[in-house]
């Protein structure tokens, strides 16, 4: 087949995208397909320039990636360094590529790949991508409005609620608690919060990444994560950072954390996580695959952090590790995540 992965863009989670994109990549040409890795904002050459030999010289015009930084990418410099027209959010061929390609590969993470934008102009524009469709993906990003949805439909949750940006919020919260971007990822932007002057320079600093916040109390537990792929979780990963929490760095440079799958929990509490994975995927229409985070306190209560529509496949993230637990190598992983997604265009044509 002709894909195209896409990757890059504008969010904080940039860098990290452009590994998994590298990975995918590189996974699906020892499968035998023709496979561009593409920035999604940046893209190539000239619009109108010939692209009828791209997928032949897939190698050559691809994306070159380096290593994950342990600082969050700048994106004003980014966008400054892009010629020509800014109005579009797709660079130069990208449309174009995608149209030709039988599948694009959605490696993006954050808001560009999946607060739904991309999803939503793809299926106007009839080309066939991986990963949950418009709406979904738009749910998963918001925290807040996925809590309540989760909550709703049975899915335990944290405590908590939103703040705006320049609005005064008449909540006050009980500390210790946390404090996170609202459709931010890689944790980027949280703080783990213990007093009320620490509460204002954490709500400054995920004001720098977006216009609104999630503050929720705080679990004191161990942290998991269960993929979800089609309706079936997979076997639970535990993650115990050495240091700290599960923040960027740790999340993304090898030895941070210990991590363990299949986690080592109860055959019940097993169950019962699994079970409230696939709920929380079911409850906002995660059909394809997805990846749920949760704690669990010292009593065995469980609370679901978030969904992720477009989980990490760089060499430290979750979702290789689970699926190798059950026999499925990170090649054949990339190839089930595209045979899924074609059936279910099949099936929604």
């Amino acid at each position: 087949m002709k894909i195209v992965t896409l990757a890059g863009g504008l969010s904080s989670e940039r860098d990290v995208s452009f590994v998994t994109g590298s990975n995918v990549t590189a996974a699906l040409r020892e499968n035998g397909h023709q496979v561009i890795l593409m920035d999604v904002f940046m893209g190539r050459g000239e619009e109108g320039e010939d692209i009828s030999d791209w997928f032949d010289r897939s190698e050559e015009v691809s994306t070159a990636v380096s290593a994950i930084s342990e600082q969050a990418p700048d994106i004003e410099a980014i966008k400054a360094s892009r010629p020509g027209d800014l109005k579009s959010f797709f660079g130069p061929n990208v449309i174009r590529l995608c149209q030709e390609a039988d599948i694009v590969f959605l490696a993006l993470h954050g808001e560009n790949g999946e607060n739904g934008k991309i999803q939503a102009a793809f299926d106007l524009l009839g080309i066939c991508y991986t990963g949950s469709d418009y709406l979904s993906s738009a749910i998963a990003m918001n925290k807040d409005i996925a809590k309540k949805m989760f909550a709703a439909g049975g899915v335990p949750v944290p405590k908590g609620f939103a703040v705006q940006k320049g609005v005064e919020s008449t909540v006050r919260p009980d500390f210790p608690c946390v404090v996170k971007p609202c459709c931010g990822g890689s944790s980027i932007g949280v703080s783990i919060v213990r007093d009320q002057s620490e509460y204002k320079a954490a709500l400054e600093e995920a004001f720098r990444w977006e216009n609104e916040v999630v503050v929720e109390q705080y679990i004191q537990g161990r942290e998991f994560s269960v993929c979800v792929l089609e309706d079936q979780a997979l076997p639970i990963i535990e993650i115990a950072p050495i240091e700290g929490f599960y923040d960027y760095k740790n999340k993304y440079k090898a030895g941070s954390a210990v991590e363990t799958c299949p986690a080592d929990l109860t055959q019940e509490q097993t169950k019962r996580m699994q079970a409230y994975a696939q709920l929380a995927a079911k409850t906002i229409g995660l059909d394809t695959y997805s990846r749920m985070d949760f704690l669990m306190d010292e009593d065995g209560a469980m609370y679901c952090l978030e969904a992720n529509t477009l989980p990490g496949m760089t060499p430290t993230s979750l979702i290789p590790q689970e699926a190798a637990v059950i026999g499925m190598n990170y090649n054949q992983l990339c190839e089930k995540l595209i045979s899924i997604s074609l059936e279910k265009r099949k099936r929604n044509q």
